[in-house]
C-alpha cells in the first residue's frame, strides 16, 4: 500500500492528480512531523510543569506538617482494619508530649503492625490534625512522567482526530470531482448522450 506521499509523488503532473492528492500529502508530512516532534514537547512541557507543581506543594507540605514520635495507647471506637491509605492500617489514639512540654492526645493512622504501647511517628499539620506524610520526591516524579504522558497522548489524539477529518474532506471532494469530471467524460467513453 502506498502512503499518500508517495502517491502524490507517482501523479505528479498526471491528469489524475487532484488537488485534494496534494493536500492529502502535505497533511500526512505534517501529522507524522506533529506527532513525532510536537507531541513528545508538549509531553516534556507538561510533565516539567507538573513536576515543579508537585515539588512545589511538598514543599509547602513539608513547611505545614511536622513528624511527631507518639505512643500508641489503643484503637479508635469504631476503627477498621486494613483500611490501608500509604502504609497506615488503622486509626488508633495516641498520645505525645507537645514543644511546650504539654501532654497531648489525637486520633491519628497507624502503621497496621503497631500495638498499644509501641513508639510510631505520625504526621500533624498546623492545627493538630492528622495528616499524611508530605509528597516524597518518587510521589512527584510519578505524578509528572503520568501528566507528561497523559499530555503527549492526548496531543498526539488531537492531532490524529485533525488529520483524520481532513482525510474525510479531502476524500469527499477527490470524489466529487472525480464525479464531475465522469458526468463530463464519461458519455465520450460509454456512448451515452452522445
Amino acid at each position: 500500500m502506498r502512503t499518500p506521499m508517495v502517491r502524490a509523488r507517482l501523479l505528479r503532473g498526471s491528469p489524475l492528480r487532484r488537488r485534494s492528492d496534494a493536500v492529502e500529502a502535505w497533511t500526512a508530512l505534517v501529522v507524522a512531523v506533529l506527532v513525532a516532534v510536537g507531541a513528545p514537547l508538549v509531553g516534556v512541557v507538561a510533565a516539567r510543569w507538573a513536576y515543579v507543581d508537585a515539588r512545589t506543594a511538598a514543599a509547602e507540605q513539608r513547611a505545614e506538617r511536622q513528624r511527631v514520635a507518639v505512643e500508641v495507647t489503643g484503637r479508635a471506637a469504631g476503627a477498621r482494619p486494613a483500611t490501608l491509605e500509604r502504609g497506615h492500617a488503622y486509626r488508633a489514639t495516641v498520645r505525645w508530649t507537645g514543644p511546650d512540654g504539654s501532654a497531648r492526645e489525637a486520633v491519628a493512622r497507624v502503621p497496621a503492625t503497631a500495638g498499644a504501647g509501641d513508639r510510631v511517628h505520625v504526621w500533624f499539620d498546623s492545627r493538630g490534625r492528622n495528616v499524611p506524610p508530605p509528597v516524597d520526591a518518587a510521589t512527584a516524579w510519578q505524578h509528572a512522567v503520568g501528566m507528561g504522558g497523559f499530555a503527549a497522548g492526548g496531543a498526539a489524539a488531537a492531532v490524529l482526530v485533525v488529520h483524520a477529518a481532513v482525510r474525510s474532506a479531502a476524500m469527499r471532494r477527490r470524489l466529487a470531482e472525480w464525479e464531475r469530471d465522469w458526468a463530463r467524460t464519461g458519455p465520450e467513453w460509454t456512448g451515452r448522450g452522445v
